[in-house]
């Protein structure tokens, strides 16, 4: 393996070394600082493909590294981020403390499990079956097919750092509410895998005619970033996928 042929897959350890520093945070509750890992892991994600091509250095193990990788930082987190919220959102005395038997299979030393919190677990198994699919599918090199595992794990990670730093009371019983967190888990799943073609931020030149919807998306993105800052992010997913679904 030549020098430049590592240089990709360099970055995307970088990527998986930020994913499981993150994994750490969230399991600890530092569910910012696991979400600021997140964003960094995504950071390198999408330079280790920008790399690679430049560089002309794409392999068979770097694909499968990357997924790796991703799954870790945009499954294996976004999962546990949301098992915690859940958590967060229920009151765990009537899970735990609803009779003795309960109570004891709940406890498991200081650990207190609210059994309905690991729905949130289903966002790492649809990540993995969705990585899964890219894996043998290739047809994705333009687009995608569903929502990608990372755009995913912004959306996720960005409820913590909306609570932390823009701490509206409204917005903040939204979020910690489970009948808004499970259903984010089931949707997350199912658009992680929807038979449907999403354009990808990738760009063979730099002209307006061919990358329009490119271009537009992300000034749009950039209005929303400025104006309503953390909040803007599920609103990016949501353009995404119209903008995606219009320009077909």
């Amino acid at each position: 393996m030549t020098l430049k042929s590592f240089i990709p897959n360099f970055v995307t350890l970088l990527n998986l070394l930020c994913g499981s520093i993150a994994v750490l945070f969230a399991v600890n509750n530092l569910l910012v600082a696991a979400a600021v890992f997140v964003f960094l892991g995504i950071f390198f994600d999408f330079f280790d493909g920008l790399l690679a091509r430049k560089l002309n250095a794409q392999s068979e193990i770097g694909l499968q590294l990357d997924s790796l990788a991703d799954m870790v930082t945009s499954g294996l987190v976004p999962g546990i981020v949301l098992f915690k919220l859940i958590s967060m959102s229920v009151d765990s005395s009537a899970f735990i403390t609803s009779s003795t038997e309960w109570n004891s299979l709940l406890h498991l030393g200081d650990f207190k499990l609210a059994p309905i919190a690991l729905i949130g677990l289903l966002v790492t198994l649809g990540s993995g079956y969705r990585l899964a699919k890219f894996n043998v599918d290739e047809e994705q090199q333009s687009y995608f097919k569903g929502l990608p595992t990372p755009a995913n794990a912004l959306l996720i990670l960005s409820l913590p750092l909306i609570m932390e730093f823009q701490n509206n009371d409204v917005i903040n019983s939204i979020i910690l509410n489970v009948w808004f967190l499970i259903p984010l888990a089931i949707i997350s799943c199912y658009i992680l895998n929807a038979p449907v073609k999403l354009f990808a931020l990738k760009f063979k030149d730099w002209s307006f005619k061919n990358n329009a919807i490119r271009y537009i998306f992300i000034l749009l993105c950039i209005v929303l970033l400025v104006v309503l800052q953390f909040a803007a992010i599920p609103l990016v997913i949501l353009l995404y996928i119209l903008m995606s679904l219009f320009s077909q």
